[in-house]
């Protein structure tokens, strides 16, 4: 969106500065992105005047000048044909940059005749397409500056620029008026209002208008007027210059009044030339097929639905995108027809995108024009048409009605502070308000019309801050509610998985995201695929079932990664499974899977297989970091989906099953299309006994200082006996004495007979208040024996 200063100052009274007005905009979200300032380019140049120009010795077109300075009389040579004696110029000094020839000016010699600088004409400095001449100058005294004389004399040449980025949201900044009134809410100025008086018709208009009943959702309002015995020429220059300054060529006076408006008002408007229409106009959808050239001179094909204005000819004009070439006015224009419309923004949007249309309508309308000022903006361009053309206008004809977009949200001056964090008294919030159009009944904030971007009291909040100024809020800290340490915010639970995440992960797990929904058969060979998880209205055949384990989607990961050529993988995934369709029927699991080999080929060693023992070392990681219990039993018995000899249950008793871990069971790696080998492990976090103190401080280290003691130990035992067996009755011989019992040999044949092995043990004796005597430590070998002799049936080998 770019503006003049000067056009702004018709909506502001403020003696702001550029730089201050940018830096207002900016604050108040409009950004500048750039000011473009003519005067910064010509501060330099000076007024002069010739005193004598006679002709070149060597050059018939060029003239040796005499030129009075504020320096002193300077010699210049010249090439223009206008260069004489009494006329006051523009002055360009050696060392001067030239913007319109891209050069900075030195002493030279033209001609064998030295020039100390030169003077310019209109195009040199960039202040319009004369070049025939250097610039004449009507008035002004030699060494006058030329942005001062300018000023005075011309002030449209020196007018700043300056471009604002428009959010999407903010349509009303589209508009000159706009942009002013959020600077009068800060208080950089006065916003000149001004009342407008309808126009009266002085004839009924010629020519009606519809809109078809079912485009009104997309087409509200449209209303117009004739107005005849225009005469249509070139604008005024000052309607000239303010279009030239914003990039805008001027092409008529009532084109150019159009164009006025819709960046003056934010109100795009259209003229048809009523010789050229034929018959009433209808504002409908296209059947498609239907053909327009438009203003830009390119042909268009409707696809059916888009909105158009036709007459009895066929399509005019595409609904608030662009006008046609056909109806189009030009200096022979006599009566023409005003119009203006609103349109939906979301059907002007469709259409101009398929049609790939980009317009200053368009690009408004589909942002948002204020509606309650559609019939206003009519009135107004039609005084504009009057005074600036001539002829006289019909009375408005309208089709439809303007949509109501009445609506009210209640100010709660505390909000800012709890909102933003700024106090802001309740007199200056309400003040901001009404500066900025909000009409307030009691603590009801009616909307303006052309603010369709506050839709709430959270909005009125942002209004209020925005004008205040977000570079005022200051940093403060939060307050505490109790001294010391906060509570956590996690809940052991919460920590619990949150650690076992963290742990997974070191152990080299891949962590899954997988949906809780999967299909009957996956569902069944893991336990579940009954009616009570099965949902009603499924999102595809392979999401029939709530999942009753985490293991199924673990499985269909590696699935398709193995499908993919990896075939070595470490996954896991931490929530919830269902066994049931109730609410409360779920339960948390953190499960994880090894596929393949446990590491690649190298010169170290070949690569193998993942066991049993990789999953029951990464399950007791994991439960060792979530804060298990470290001395369990390891059952059999687990659910079908396990190996039937190489899994184990962790539990604490029979009953209470902290987790399992094992080989998946070969039939079902088959079905769920993995190949084996596959270990993995399920937790049951919610089973793990909380700790009894709540405390984050951990226990003192209890360490001994006095010498640790190791025996080994060989037992003959049938070959059914579970090692485990052995070492717990090992490590119940004396709980006080003995930490630690380890298998680290297993042998089965030779002289021991069919049915028997060897298992060889480790056992570590670790005294806390006295060193250990020969004695003591076969009193403690003497209650090993017994023990494991009792509990396995074997005997020690000798």
């Amino acid at each position: 969106m770019k503006f003049t200063l000067s056009w702004l100052k018709e909506h502001l009274d403020t003696t702001a500065t550029v730089e201050e007005i940018c830096d207002t905009l900016t604050d108040l979200g409009l950004e500048v992105e750039e000011v473009v300032n003519p005067a910064e380019a010509l501060k330099a140049f000076t007024l002069a005047k010739i005193e004598a120009a006679e002709q070149h010795p060597d050059a018939d077109r060029l003239r040796v000048c005499k030129v009075t300075t504020d320096e002193g009389e300077k010699q210049i040579v010249c090439g223009a044909p206008n260069a004489r004696a009494g006329i006051t110029v523009v002055l360009c000094k050696p060392g001067d940059y030239v913007p319109g020839l891209d050069f900075t000016l030195s002493v030279g010699k033209i001609r064998g005749v030295e020039s100390h600088g030169m003077m310019a004409s209109w195009r040199e400095l960039q202040l319009g397409e004369d070049h025939d001449g250097i610039a004449e100058l009507e008035s002004g005294d030699v060494g006058d500056k030329l942005v001062d004389w300018l000023a005075a004399n011309d002030p449209a040449k020196v007018d700043p620029v300056i471009e604002i980025a428009i959010t999407p949201n903010r349509p009303d900044a589209l508009g000159v008026y706009g942009i002013a009134r959020d600077l009068a809410a800060r208080g950089l100025g006065t916003l000149k209002t001004t009342d407008y008086t309808p126009v009266a018709g002085q004839f009924p208009c010629p020519i009606n208008v519809t809109i078809d009943e079912d485009t009104l959702d997309g087409a509200p309002v449209f209303a117009g007027r004739v107005i005849r015995g225009v005469k249509n020429g070139p604008s005024p220059q000052w309607l000239q210059d303010q279009l030239n300054a914003i990039g805008l060529r001027p092409i008529s006076t009532l084109v150019d009044i159009t164009n006025f408006f819709t960046f003056d008002q934010n109100r795009p408007l259209h003229v048809f030339d009523v010789a050229k229409v034929n018959g009433d106009l209808r504002v409908h959808r296209t059947q498609g097929g239907e053909t327009l050239v438009a203003l830009d001179g390119k042909e268009y094909t409707f696809a059916p639905g888009q909105i158009v204005v036709s007459d009895d000819n066929g399509v005019e004009s595409i609904g608030g995108i662009m006008g046609g070439e056909e109806t189009g006015c030009s200096e022979e224009t006599v009566d023409v027809f005003l119009e203006s419309a609103f349109w939906d923004h979301i059907q002007i949007a469709t259409t101009g995108r398929a049609l790939k249309i980009n317009s200053d309508a368009r690009y408004r309308f589909e942002r948002g024009v204020d509606p309650e000022f559609t019939v206003e903006g009519l009135e107004r361009a039609t005084q504009m048409i009057l005074d600036l053309c001539g002829g006289e206008a019909s009375e408005v004809v309208i089709a439809g009605k303007v949509p109501n977009h009445a609506r009210s949200y209640t100010l709660k001056p505390e909000r800012v502070q709890s909102l933003v964090g700024m106090e802001i008294p309740e007199s200056e919030q309400r003040q901001t308000l009404t500066r900025l159009g909000f009409r307030l009944e009691g603590n009801n904030a009616h909307v303006p019309s052309w603010r369709p971007d506050v839709q709430g009291e959270a909005d009125l909040v942002e209004e209020v801050a925005r004008i205040a100024s977000l570079t005022k809020l200051v940093g403060k800290p939060l307050k505490r509610l109790n001294d010391g340490i906060p509570k956590p915010v996690m809940t052991p639970a919460q920590r619990r998985l949150q650690m076992a995440r963290r742990t997974s992960a070191a152990l080299g797990y891949n962590e899954v995201v997988s949906y809780t929904f999967i299909d009957e058969a996956s569902a069944t060979l893991f336990g579940g695929g009954d009616l009570a998880t099965k949902l009603a209205n499924p999102i595809s055949s392979e999401m029939s079932h709530l999942r009753p384990a985490l293991l199924p989607g673990l499985l269909q990961a590696a699935a398709r990664n193995q499908a993919r050529g990896y075939n070595d993988l470490a996954l896991f995934e931490v929530g919830p499974a269902f066994h049931g369709g109730e609410p409360g029927e779920q339960h948390t699991l953190i499960s994880g899977i090894l596929v393949g080999k446990s590491g690649p080929k190298d010169v170290h060693g070949a690569s193998r297989d993942v066991d049993v023992f990789d999953a029951k070392a990464d399950i007791e990681a994991v439960l060792a970091a979530i804060g298990a219990p470290a001395k369990v039993q390891i059952l059999r018995g687990a659910q079908g989906w396990w190996h039937p000899g190489r899994h184990g249950k962790i539990c604490l008793g029979p009953k209470k099953v902290l987790g399992v871990f094992g080989e998946l069971h070969p039939k079902v790696l088959n079905e769920m299309g993995v190949k084996g080998p596959v270990v993995g492990f399920t937790i049951w976090p919610d089973e793990i006994p909380m700790p009894r103190k709540s405390g984050a401080n951990r226990g003192a280290l209890e360490i001994s200082d006095l010498q640790a003691v190791e025996r080994d130990f060989a037992f003959v035992v049938d070959a059914e006996v579970e090692a485990l067996t052995l070492v717990n009755a090992a490590a119940g011989a004396d709980k006080a004495l003995i930490t630690d019992v380890r298998v680290f040999d297993e042998f089965i044949g030779g002289s021991l007979g069919e049915g028997k092995k060897s298992l060889a043990i480790t056992v570590r004796l670790q005294p806390t208040d006295k060193t250990l005597k020969e004695k003591d430590i076969e009193a403690v070998s003497a209650k090993i024996i017994a023990k494991v002799t009792k509990a396995t049936g074997g005997e020690l080998r000798g």
